[in-house]
């Protein structure tokens, strides 16, 4: 509770941390009723041998155990625990190619209604998670006479055309704005069907998909072509990533930046 409370921000999407802490501490449960009904043990008498036995006879969500690993070792309830962190086997990625042909098609193509190829349009090229980009409020467009920015992290970034035009478009064209019976204004740039509400990431999700996009590949290319144009920490700071993050992609795309001042 205290690290989800420590990293929740006004507006922000809590529904994926939320989850997995809530499976974190399922699994936790379990895998100590299993010790004590199988070895007879707790935590404070668990042995690494447990751990392995736990982890080898059952699904990979039984790797979140982790936390509570970590744990027992700070609080010094046992010390002779160690579970690594679960590293994936390998990151899904859409060719240079495919991206492109998909942010083509979503600006020109009639392939879904504006909203879902703006939200695309923002992953492909931006490679912001739909957790975010269905929470984006208009205010976070900025429509001057010379440019459109939107704002992503630290500060608005550049929107190139013809997708400044298609984002304006869409800004003055949005859906269920009658959802609160045209008496309140919807801050949200994709309003969802409950007054006051966004859209729901879930039904983002399903649209995008029923199109064909590789959610996740897109969103992995994206931000590895991002980190080979400029360096990590400036990837971070305009698109609201992490440094970790960033970093580790652009070691996944051979750029590691190494002698750029942080």
């Amino acid at each position: 509770m205290h690290r989800l409370r420590r990293n929740s921000k006004p507006g922000q999407a809590s529904h994926g941390p939320t989850h997995s802490a809530k499976q974190e501490i399922t699994e936790t449960i379990k895998f100590l009723a299993w010790l004590y009904e199988t070895h007879h043990r707790t935590a404070a008498n668990c042995r690494q041998q447990d751990i392995d036995e736990w982890l080898a006879t059952g699904p990979t969500t039984r790797t979140k155990v982790r936390t509570f690993v970590v744990w027992t070792n700070r609080s010094k309830i046992n010390t002779a625990l160690n579970l690594d962190a679960q590293q994936p086997k390998s990151t899904r990625l859409l060719t240079q190619d495919q991206r492109l042909a998909w942010v083509k098609e979503l600006l020109t193509g009639d392939v879904e209604s504006l909203p879902y190829r703006v939200a695309g349009t923002l992953l492909l090229l931006y490679a912001q998670p739909l957790i975010r980009i269905v929470a984006l409020p208009t205010t976070g467009i900025v429509v001057t006479p010379d440019e459109t920015r939107v704002s992503l992290g630290a500060e608005p970034v550049p929107v190139p055309e013809p997708f400044a035009s298609m984002i304006k478009h869409h800004l003055h064209n949005r859906p269920n704005l009658r959802t609160a019976g045209g008496m309140v204004a919807n801050p949200w740039l994709f309003p969802g069907h409950r007054a006051g509400k966004h859209l729901d990431p879930h039904t983002m999700m399903m649209a995008l998909r029923t199109l064909g996009i590789n959610l996740l590949g897109a969103r992995n290319s994206a931000l590895q072509n991002l980190v080979t144009e400029m360096p990590p920490p400036v990837v971070a700071h305009l698109l609201g990533y992490s440094h970790n993050c960033t970093q580790r992609h652009a070691q996944l795309a051979a750029q590691p930046w190494s002698r750029y001042v942080t």
